[in-house]
C-alpha cells in the first residue's frame, strides 16, 4: 500500500477533467480578488471580486455569491465605503439565512454592524447586536455573547449614552463572575463604573 498522500489539488472529476472551463476563471477570479485583499490592493480586489461575483450569478452558484459578496464587503469596508458594503453583506446575509448557515449568519452580521457603526447608523447596529445575542445565546456562546456586549459598548460610547455602556460592561462583567472569572469580572464592573463617572 503506498503512503504517499495525493493532495486535494492534485485530485480531477471523474470526468478526467474536462469541466474545466468558466468556473475555473471564476474560481481563479476570486482567489485573485482574496490575494488582491489580503495586500490591500483594494481596487484590484474590488474589479476580480466584482467580475467572480457576476461569473458566479450567471451559474447561478448561491455559495459563490455568498462568498464573493461578502469578500466585495470587506474590500468596501477597507474603503470606508459603508454603503455598499451594507449591500453587498445583505446579499451575503440572505444566502446564508436560506442555508440555515449559523456561523456564517453571525460573521456576516459582525460586518453589518461594523457597516452601520461607520453610517451612524445606532440604533440599527444595536438592534443587529441584539440579533446576535439571541443568536449566541442559542448556541449556549458566552464567548460570542461577551464580543457582542463589547461591541454594543463601543456603539453607546460613541452614541453618548453611557449609562447604557455602563450596564453593557456590568454584563459582562456578570457572565465572567457566572465562571468564576473573578478578575475579569472586576475589569469590566471597574470600566462600568468609570464611564458612569464620565462628565457630561
Amino acid at each position: 500500500m503506498s503512503n504517499k498522500l495525493q493532495s486535494l489539488d492534485a485530485i480531477q472529476p471523474l470526468d478526467g477533467g474536462r469541466t474545466e472551463g468558466p468556473q475555473d476563471s471564476v474560481k481563479k477570479e476570486y482567489e485573485e480578488g482574496l490575494r488582491f485583499l489580503e495586500q490591500k490592493e483594494y481596487g484590484q480586489a474590488a474589479v476580480a471580486l466584482h467580475n467572480a461575483l457576476v461569473g458566479f450569478e450567471q451559474k447561478a452558484d448561491e455559495a459563490g455569491i455568498a462568498n464573493a459578496s461578502n469578500q466585495l464587503g470587506h474590500v468596501c469596508l477597507c474603503r470606508q465605503e459603508y454603503e455598499a458594503a451594507l449591500k453587498h453583506y445583505l446579499t451575503a446575509l440572505a444566502i446564508c439565512k436560506t442555508a440555515n448557515d449559523r456561523m456564517s449568519i453571525l460573521a456576516v452580521l459582525t460586518k453589518i454592524v461594523a457597516a452601520q457603526r461607520g453610517l451612524k447608523q445606532y440604533a440599527k447596529a444595536i438592534a443587529v447586536c441584539l440579533d446576535m445575542l439571541d443568536l449566541y445565546q442559542d448556541n449556549r456562546d458566552p464567548q460570542g455573547t461577551v464580543a457582542t456586549l463589547e461591541i454594543m459598548a463601543e456603539i453607546y460610547v460613541e452614541n453618548g449614552q453611557r449609562e447604557k455602556a455602563a450596564d453593557a460592561y456590568k454584563t459582562i462583567g456578570s457572565i465572567h463572575k457566572n465562571f468564576r472569572h473573578d478578575t475579569m469580572a472586576a475589569q469590566y464592573l471597574e470600566k462600568a463604573a468609570k464611564i458612569s463617572c464620565l462628565p457630561g
